[in-house]
């Protein structure tokens, strides 16, 4: 037995606005319960003794310490600006 009825099916696709034939609508049916069976088989392994994960992979953080470090002198930044002020980049006006 379907635990999926051909209603559900086109009131979904009601609701996602899409325009779907009987055809379709019985073809998607089929599909769906044969999803909703697949998923009720996963339902039935015993998975008490697995500890939940994340992720199924061990992966570590690979970034690199957060050292501040001495920047550069401002009269060096500033050298290759096209315009600069008080220490501080001049860009164009973009506001009224």
């Amino acid at each position: 037995m379907s635990r999926i009825s051909l209603e559900q099916v086109k009131h979904v696709a009601h609701l996602a606005r899409l325009a779907i034939t009987e055809e379709e609508a019985e073809k998607f049916t089929k599909q769906l319960a044969d999803i909703i069976e697949f998923a009720e088989q996963l339902n039935e392994l015993d998975t008490s003794s697995i500890e939940p994960t994340s992720h199924v992979l061990d992966m570590k953080n690979v970034l690199r310490e957060d050292i501040a470090k001495k920047g550069l002198p401002v009269e060096e930044v500033l050298k290759n600006a096209p315009d600069h002020k008080d220490g501080q980049f001049r860009v164009p006006s973009i506001l009224e």
